[in-house]
């Protein structure tokens, strides 16, 4: 049985069982919060547990890195989403120790695509077109940086209303810790 299979069986059954009840909720944030993370496994479940937040409590984007790296592109907007239709007042950017992005290659990366089955001339055509494909795909050397970076990226956006904190943090994936790189209070 395949993986997808096993999910729509278990899936089935989940929705026959009502099993989905104790998840109720609204799309409004309770604690009007959104939250933009790593998409690292080891914070799907630590990372609510480690800040106390149920299902329904906050919004939730994750990307590669916790990295916002556009101020027009689709991280950007989900907040500004969040903030405006969805009733959101704070904004937590958290990044992790030990994440995958802050040794991404991304020669290693394009390579790894050659070896997949991307022509070459696809390559080529993507960065000519979209800009400097290398740089796009780097990760970055150092968590309290990258974080920083997209926060005043998000503080600043013209778009972000200004009473809006943007805070910075980075989790521990091991143990939970919450380090605050930027308390988004202090700069209302």
């Amino acid at each position: 049985m395949s993986l997808l299979n096993e999910i729509l069986s278990f899936n089935q059954s989940f929705v026959e069982d009502k099993q989905y009840e104790p998840y109720i909720t609204t799309k409004y944030p309770n604690k009007r919060v959104v939250v933009l993370s790593c998409m690292d496994t080891r914070l799907v479940e630590l990372l609510p547990k480690a800040m106390n937040l149920r299902n329904g409590d906050v919004k939730i984007v994750k990307s590669a890195g916790a990295i916002v790296n556009h101020p027009f592109g689709g991280i950007m907007r989900s907040l500004l989403v969040a903030v405006y239709e969805l009733q959101a007042d704070e904004i937590y950017i958290i990044g992790h120790y030990d994440c995958g992005m802050s040794a991404v290659d991304p020669d290693v990366m394009l390579g790894h695509m050659l070896e997949r089955g991307i022509k070459q001339e696809t390559i080529d055509t993507v960065n000519y077109s979209a800009g400097d494909l290398r740089d796009w795909l780097r990760g970055f050397g150092d968590i309290a940086t990258s974080v920083l970076k997209s926060v005043e990226l998000v503080r600043t956006h013209p778009l972000m209303p200004k009473g809006v904190p943007i805070h910075g943090l980075i989790i521990d994936p091991g143990t939970g810790r919450l380090d605050v790189v930027s308390d988004g209070n202090q700069h209302l």
